[in-house]
């Protein structure tokens, strides 16, 4: 039958096509967002993980799941676990550090060959995240 799976398969992830993004998302790990569409649509947070290869990222107090789990010799009291869940990265915006307004991102390239980020709505640069903050 096709599409049966027994116990202990599990359905394959869906991932990019290949070339569609090249392992490339807009946004980094600690960088302020936005969510602008889904049922999240509205809330802010900082992005904890970046997911490059199936285009998602992970936002702090956004998407929480719940995971029933059973116990382990790790978790021996087991329980309901909740957890950020990815969402994909083109239902989020970058928050402009110096306006606070959602905002897209373009790449401007100096002289000496260092690459910044700039913010297509004011024009001001974007610093680049601190790793170790988040």
């Amino acid at each position: 039958m096709a599409g049966r799976r027994t116990m202990g398969q599990t359905t394959r992830r869906k991932r990019a096509p290949e070339g569609t993004n090249n392992g490339r998302v807009h946004v980094r790990k600690g960088d302020r967002v936005k969510v602008i569409r889904g049922n999240f649509a509205g809330q802010e947070g900082t992005v904890l993980r970046v997911l490059p290869k199936e285009n998602r990222v992970v936002i702090e107090g956004v998407n929480l799941r719940k995971r029933h789990m059973r116990p382990t010799q790790e978790n021996p009291e087991g329980g309901i676990v909740t957890f950020e869940a990815p969402l994909h990265a083109s239902n989020v915006m970058l928050i402009d550090p110096a306006t606070g307004d959602p905002t897209r991102v373009r790449h401007h390239v100096d002289e000496d060959g260092t690459k910044e980020r700039i913010s297509a709505r004011s024009g001001n640069a974007i610093p680049t995240p601190k790793a170790g903050k988040v």
